[in-house]
C-alpha cells in the first residue's frame, strides 16, 4: 500500500502539474471515504485522515464516545483507550482516536484511487477553468484536431480544448486538421463535461489584438483606437487618434508601403481594413468615415425623434461609392461613429431643401428668390437629361449648405420669433427678430458668412452668442476683429432692450395719471355732454373729444338734466341753425354734377360749438365765423 500511495502521488505530481495542497486534499478526502465505506461508518460521524506523502503511511482517526464496555469498536472506545489520547476523558465523552482498520489493504486502497483520479479531474479542470479565464478578450493560438459541420475543435495548452462555432469563422475560410489557428478567447464556460472554451475570428476585438500586436505605436498607448466596425471577411474601418502630438496615427497603423495592415489583411482571409484618423468634431469625423467617398457636406441633428442623425450630401458621382455595395460602406461609417447617416446625392438635396423653403419662411428668408429661380431651373435641366456646369454644381452646393445649416441648426429648436422665446430673452429687442442680418450694421462680409452659416435674423445670432459663442467663432472668415464687432452689436441690443423694457413700464404707468387729472373737471361738463348726447350732428370734432368722455359721465348727466334751470324746450328754441347745421362729408361730398367730391385739405367744415356758461347758468353756442371769446349769442 506505501508503494502504491507513493508511486500514485508522485505520478500526479509529475504528470498533472498541480499544486501539492490539491493533491494531499484530495487524498485525505479519499481516505476519509474510503474508511466510511469499509467500516459502513455513518456520515454523522467526524472521520479524518493524513496522509505522509514520504513514507505512503495513511492514518485515519474518527470521533468515538468513551463507554466502559465496547459494543461497536467502530463507534465506541473503552476509558482506558480513551485517556491515553486525552487523560481527562470521562465516561460519554467524545473522543478523536486512532481508528486506522488493521484490513485496510488492497481494496481500500483501490478505492482510494477511483476517488483520488476524480478528484484530480476536478482540479485539472478546475485549472483550466482559472487559467483561461484570465485570457478572455486576448488572442491564443492553438491546433485544429477536429471539423464538422458546427465548427471546429482546437487542442490548447494545458491539455483543454476549444470551440470554434460556425458563426464565428471568418466566411471563406477553410481549416484543415493540424492547421494552427489563432484566434481571440470570447467565452470560458463550466460544464460538467469539462471547460466550454469558445474561440472568435470574428469578433472585433480581434482585429484591435492583431493591430496591438503589429502596431508598437498601439501596444505601447501613443497611438489609441477609438472604435471598430467589422464586417467579417469584407471590410472593416478602424478610427484612432494620437495621444501625443507630431505622430501620425493612420501612418503608423499603415507602416512603410503598408506592411503592418498587410500582415492584418492576410491574417483576416483578405479583409479590407480602412483606417481613418479620429476627429473630436463629429461632422469632420462622419466626413472621413465615408471615405473613398467625397463628401460636399455634413449636417448634424442631435435633436431627431430617431436619435442622432446626420445628413451626408456628396456629388452625384460618389453617391454609389458613399453607400457601398448593399449599403455596406454607409453601416459601417454608422457604426464606427455612433450615427444615424442618411446619404443624399446633391440635386436630391437641393430638391429637399427647395422644398423646405416652400414649408418653412424662416428658410425662405435667408435665400433670394432668384436664386430659388436659378436652382429650380437646374433641377429642372437635370430632370430633362442636360448636364451641368462644374460651376452650376458649386453653386448649388452652396445653396444646400446654407438651407441646411439653418433647417439643422433651428429646426428641431423653438423657433426664435415665438411668444416664449422672447419672454425667456428679454435682452434681445423685439426688433431683432425681424431684422435681417444683412441689415445688422455688421461688415457685409462678416453677413454673408452668418448668412450662409444659417443665421438668417439678428436674432438668430443674439441666440447662438447666447448659447454657444465658439461655433461662430469656428466659421470660415470670422476671426478676432470680426468677433469684435459681433460683441458690440449684442451689447447694443441689450442697451436697445433695456430701453424698450423702460418705454414699456412708463407707458403702463401714463394712463393711471391722466385720469387723476381729468376726473376733478369732468363734473361741471355734465350738461353740455346730456346736450351732446340729444343732438349728436354738432358734436365737437375729435380733437375735443379728451375733454369729455361720454360713456364715463352717462348717468350722472340724466340727474343733471333735472336739477339745471333751462329746460330743453329752451335750449332747442334758441337758434334752429345752432342745431342743426349743414354738415358737409368730408369724405364723400357731391357736386353740382352728382359725382363724388374730393376731400380739400386745410378747408375743414367748422362746426358750432354748445357750452355751458357757470357764470349765467345758461347754455350758450358759438358760431363757426366767431373767433373771440367775448361774441357769444343766447
Amino acid at each position: 500500500m506505501k508503494n502504491e500511495f507513493t508511486l500514485a502521488f508522485n505520478e500526479v505530481l509529475e504528470e498533472k502539474q498541480l499544486p501539492k495542497e490539491v493533491i494531499l486534499k484530495a487524498l485525505e478526502m479519499a481516505m476519509v471515504s474510503a474508511y466510511r465505506r469499509a467500516v459502513n461508518a455513518s456520515a454523522a460521524q467526524h472521520v479524518e485522515a493524513t496522509v505522509d506523502v514520504d513514507t505512503g503511511k495513511v492514518s485515519v482517526r474518527a470521533e468515538k464516545e468513551v463507554v466502559e464496555e465496547v459494543v461497536d469498536p467502530h463507534t465506541e472506545v473503552p476509558l482506558a483507550e480513551a485517556r491515553k489520547v486525552n487523560p481527562d476523558a470521562q465516561l460519554g465523552d467524545m473522543v478523536i482516536v486512532d481508528s486506522t482498520p488493521a484490513d485496510f489493504g488492497r481494496v481500500a486502497a483501490q478505492t482510494a484511487r477511483q476517488v483520488i483520479q476524480q478528484r484530480i479531474r476536478d482540479a485539472e479542470r478546475q485549472a483550466q477553468i482559472d487559467h483561461y479565464e484570465k485570457q478572455i478578450g486576448e488572442i491564443i493560438s492553438g491546433v485544429v484536431q477536429a471539423v464538422n459541420a458546427t465548427g471546429l475543435t482546437i487542442g490548447l495548452e494545458m491539455k483543454a480544448e476549444g470551440t470554434m462555432p460556425r458563426k464565428e469563422l471568418i466566411p471563406g475560410e477553410r481549416f484543415r486538421i493540424h492547421d494552427r489557428v489563432r484566434a481571440l478567447l470570447a467565452e470560458v464556460k463550466d460544464s460538467p463535461r469539462g471547460p466550454q472554451i469558445i474561440l472568435s475570428r470574428t469578433h472585433r476585438n480581434f482585429l484591435r489584438r492583431l493591430l496591438e500586436t503589429e502596431v508598437p505605436e498601439i501596444f505601447h498607448g501613443v497611438v489609441e483606437i477609438r472604435s471598430i466596425a467589422r464586417e467579417p471577411g469584407q471590410r472593416a474601418k478602424v478610427a484612432v487618434s494620437a495621444t501625443q502630438s507630431g505622430i501620425d496615427p493612420v501612418g503608423a497603423c499603415v507602416g512603410i508601403r503598408g506592411v503592418r495592415i498587410q500582415a492584418i489583411v492576410r491574417e483576416l482571409h483578405d479583409e479590407k481594413i480602412d483606417v481613418i484618423e479620429w476627429n473630436a468634431d463629429p461632422a469632420i469625423f462622419i466626413a472621413k468615415a465615408i471615405s473613398p467617398a467625397r463628401v460636399t457636406g455634413v449636417y448634424l441633428n442631435d435633436q431627431s425623434v430617431n436619435g442622432k442623425t446626420a445628413t451626408v450630401v456628396v456629388p452625384e458621382d460618389q453617391l454609389s461609392l458613399a453607400i457601398g455595395r448593399d449599403g455596406q460602406n454607409a453601416r459601417l461609417a454608422a457604426k464606427l461613429t455612433g450615427w444615424r447617416i442618411d446619404i443624399k446625392s446633391l440635386p436630391e438635396a437641393a430638391s429637399e431643401a427647395l422644398k423646405n423653403i416652400t414649408e418653412d419662411a424662416s428658410l425662405a428668408a435667408i435665400v433670394d428668390a432668384a436664386l430659388v429661380e436659378k436652382i429650380s431651373d437646374m433641377l429642372v435641366r437635370k430632370a430633362e437629361g442636360r448636364s451641368l456646369s462644374p460651376e452650376e454644381y458649386d453653386q448649388m452646393g452652396q445653396f444646400v449648405d446654407r438651407v441646411q445649416r439653418r433647417a439643422v441648426r433651428f429646426a428641431a429648436e423653438k423657433p426664435a420669433d415665438t411668444v416664449e422665446a422672447r419672454q425667456s430673452h428679454p435682452d434681445i429687442p423685439a426688433s431683432a427678430y425681424e431684422t435681417n442680418i444683412l441689415d445688422s450694421g455688421l461688415p457685409e462680409h462678416v453677413c454673408y458668412i452668418l448668412q450662409e452659416a444659417g443665421y438668417a435674423t439678428v436674432s438668430d445670432l443674439a441666440l447662438q452668442m447666447k448659447k454657444m459663442p465658439d461655433d461662430i467663432l469656428r466659421l470660415n472668415g470670422i476671426g478676432r476683429k470680426a468677433m469684435d464687432e459681433i460683441n458690440k452689436l449684442m451689447t447694443t441690443l441689450a442697451e436697445k432692450a433695456q430701453a424698450d423694457a423702460a418705454a414699456v413700464a412708463e407707458a403702463e404707468a401714463a394712463p393711471a395719471a391722466v385720469e387723476v387729472e381729468v376726473e376733478p373737471v369732468a363734473q361741471p361738463e355734465a350738461v353740455v355732454v346730456e346736450v351732446e348726447a340729444e343732438a349728436a350732428p354738432v358734436q365737437p370734432e375729435p380733437e375735443t373729444e379728451p375733454v369729455a368722455q361720454p360713456e364715463a359721465v352717462v348717468e350722472p348727466a340724466a340727474e343733471a338734466e333735472t336739477e339745471a334751470e333751462p329746460s330743453l324746450e329752451e335750449i332747442f328754441s334758441l337758434r334752429p341753425e345752432a342745431l342743426h347745421p349743414i354738415a358737409v362729408d368730408e369724405e364723400e361730398e357731391e357736386d353740382s354734377k352728382g359725382k363724388p367730391g374730393k376731400k380739400k385739405p386745410g378747408k375743414k367744415k367748422r362746426r358750432p360749438v354748445v357750452e355751458y356758461d357757470p357764470d349765467t347758468g345758461a347754455a350758450v353756442y358759438r358760431s363757426p365765423h366767431q373767433e373771440s371769446d367775448d361774441d357769444w349769442e343766447l
